[in-house]
């Protein structure tokens, strides 16, 4: 990544979660790949950040787990949207449009 890293805040790193989940069950790094995709390249998620996320969105409901085999014949977690994710995307989604539309409109204000 160039010099100009980029962080995430929480709500958005869970939105580009749910996001990336929308499209179908990932294992961890495979979140992670997705998001830098989704992003290209803007966004590179670090296991120290994404795996806690996880973690936390599955306690809160968002995200059913199971064990399953990767690509590369290893054993991972594979990670899917609940309803309760389906829905969160959507408030988050909703939310981040909001923001951004205030901010593009304070950034035009002369």
């Amino acid at each position: 990544m160039t010099e100009l890293q980029t962080e995430l805040l929480r709500g958005t790193l869970d939105l580009l979660i749910l996001k990336a989940l929308a499209l179908g069950p990932l294992h961890g790094l495979g979140v992670s790949g997705r998001i830098e995709q989704m992003t290209r390249g803007t966004f590179q998620v670090k296991p120290g950040s994404l795996f806690p996320a996880l973690h936390r969105m599955e306690e809160e409901g968002w995200l059913a787990a199971a064990w399953g085999e990767s690509e590369n014949k290893r054993r991972a977690r594979y990670y899917r949207l609940t309803k309760a994710g389906r829905k969160q995307l959507d408030t988050e989604a909703e939310r981040w449009t909001r923001v951004s539309v205030a901010i593009a409109r304070a950034l035009a204000t002369s």
